[in-house]
């Protein structure tokens, strides 16, 4: 196993430090003193969501204005990244940062860098799990890098997040220590966890790599089973 894992980093806009949020002139009003938008650049129900979600309601009820979380996705994470990075750095557009956007530039799908972000805060650190469907034949990790290693090129199906991402990225280096390709495993871009996770539960894919709690709507429902984490 290897040590990838996501972070997700809440964020604004580079300027965000000449903004009322970081220093308040004597005739601004108090911030915030309307509501303000929360950029996710991933779907509903994963774990990015979540955790945004939760700091979401922690801000509202300690400033007493509401915390809109925005689901902004596409783009293997561009769209929702590029809406951070563009806003009005005025402290009303906040967002997750996860690590995609270190690696998004480098494949030629946004100009985007971390540069591009005034960090606020880590809010979590997930290592990624390794799930299948419930009715997988696979009774443990050893029996799926097994059928992987005996596939051919392609033949095997996986997700978890978009091109390059985390997930992604912790396949890659999971069938390059079993001495195989990096993209031994055709690789299907999603959403997100959420996405990825659903379309396991159908049968659309072998497997998955996500964090767990992305994976435990579909885990409690017993139509997936998590084989191992990435730790």
């Amino acid at each position: 196993m290897n040590g990838i894992s996501r972070r997700g980093v809440l964020g604004s806009a580079a300027a965000l430090a000449a903004t009322p949020l970081a220093r308040p002139a004597l005739a601004q009003p108090r911030w915030p003193s309307r509501p303000v938008q929360m950029i996710c650049p991933w779907a509903a129900g994963g774990g990015t969501d979540a955790v945004l979600r939760i700091i979401a309601a922690l801000l509202e009820k300690e400033f007493g204005q509401p915390f809109n979380v925005v689901n902004r996705t596409g783009g293997s994470g561009v769209v929702g990244h590029a809406a951070i990075a563009q806003a009005q750095p005025d402290g009303y557009t906040l967002g997750i940062i996860t690590s995609e956007i270190c690696m998004l530039h480098w494949q030629g799908l946004t100009e985007i860098t971390y540069r591009n972000y005034t960090p606020l805060a880590l809010m979590n650190n997930d290592p990624p799990g390794i799930h299948v469907n419930a009715s997988a034949p696979y009774k443990d990790v050893k029996a799926l890098a097994d059928a992987i290693k005996a596939s051919r090129p392609g033949q095997l199906k996986a997700s978890g997040t978009g091109q390059g991402g985390s997930w992604h990225l912790a396949l890659a280096g999971w069938l390059v220590a079993m001495g195989l390709k990096a993209d031994h495993v055709r690789w299907v871009p999603s959403n997100g966890a959420a996405p990825a996770m659903q379309d396991l539960a159908a049968g659309g894919l072998d497997f998955t790599t996500c964090s767990v709690p992305e994976a435990r709507a579909m885990l409690d429902a017993g139509r997936t089973r998590t084989l191992a984490i990435m730790a």
